[in-house]
């Protein structure tokens, strides 16, 4: 299958950006749906985005709408999530998440192929 890595958190204060990066290896890597959630201290994990493999279609949950945006380049075997204006309520462990077939409903909790380890984002307000 597919093995994820994210990187780029870490300390940024409130307003500041962030971009995450997540590189992929293994078999067919580069035909995976990619993905982004977030799990805060005492919470549920939480979806973001979601992008197709060819990176044409995307979509976010309400909470990153407007200021978060996810971006594959298939050649480096990366997605990202550039994260704007970020705010207190952001902070958590990010992680990506991959799938070979699955698109759509990443909203709604699936079980998907594969998940990174995760990067912690602190915001500071």
């Amino acid at each position: 299958q597919v093995q994820l890595v994210e990187s780029g958190g870490g300390l940024v204060q409130a307003g500041g950006s962030l971009r995450l990066s997540c590189t992929a290896s293994g078999r067919s890597f580069s035909t995976y749906n990619l993905g982004w959630f977030r799990q805060a201290p005492g919470k549920e994990r939480e979806f973001l985005s979601a992008i197709s493999w060819t990176g044409s279609s995307s979509y976010y949950a309400e909470s990153a709408k407007g200021r978060f945006t996810i971006s594959r380049d298939n050649a480096k075997n990366t997605v990202y999530l550039q994260m704007n204006s970020l705010k207190a309520d952001d902070t958590a462990v990010y992680y990506c998440a991959a799938d070979r077939y699955r698109f759509s409903g990443w909203n709604r909790g699936p079980s998907l192929d594969a998940w990174g380890q995760g990067t912690l984002v602190t915001v500071s307000s």
